[in-house]
């Protein structure tokens, strides 16, 4: 069994409360457009292991560390990690006939800036987009996700909210 802390779209942005939801987290996954590779080392003090995907505004060393899409397993969970993948009905460009042909059961991605949790029936997989856990951005309400894998299935997933209006300290 491993609890997984997911949070997308950072833009540079370290809020304290990250490392206060995730510190019981086995793993943390970052969906992209991270910013910059601060946000990597201050997760890697949380968590033992991050596995992080390049988005869109990301450059310079992220690009370098982190590849754009990302195929593990993880608690015999297949998972296929990109920021910008779509969601079921509305996948992008050639991402469901990857899903399909690696017999993946997690989807995450990241870009929408919009929390969103689906099930895809015809695929048998769960997609999950954990939002936008940075101040950039027309969110109102900034998310992050925390789920457990366990036997081959997610289970447990729990949505935090944080408010936009936030000083760091």
């Amino acid at each position: 069994m491993k609890r997984i802390g997911l949070l997308s779209d950072t833009h540079s942005y370290w809020d304290d409360r990250y490392a206060l939801h995730f510190k019981d987290c086995d793993e943390i996954w970052h969906a992209g457009d991270v910013g910059d590779m601060s946000i990597i080392r201050r997760l890697l003090e949380v968590a033992p292991t991050v596995r992080a995907v390049a988005g869109n505004i990301d450059h310079g060393e992220v690009r370098r560390k982190c590849p754009e899409m990302m195929d593990f397993e993880v608690e015999g969970v297949r998972v296929l990690m990109t920021h910008i993948g779509g969601y079921p009905g509305k996948y992008s460009t050639g991402i469901k006939q990857l899903l399909r042909e690696k017999c993946k059961r997690l989807m995450i991605s990241g870009h929408s800036h919009i929390l969103r949790v689906k099930y895809d029936h015809e695929l048998e997989l769960l997609h999950i987009n954990p939002g936008a856990a940075g101040v950039h951005g027309w969110q109102q309400v900034r998310t992050l996700v925390r789920f457990t894998l366990d036997h081959g299935a997610p289970r447990d997933l729990e949505v935090i909210e944080l408010s936009k209006n936030y000083t760091r300290r």
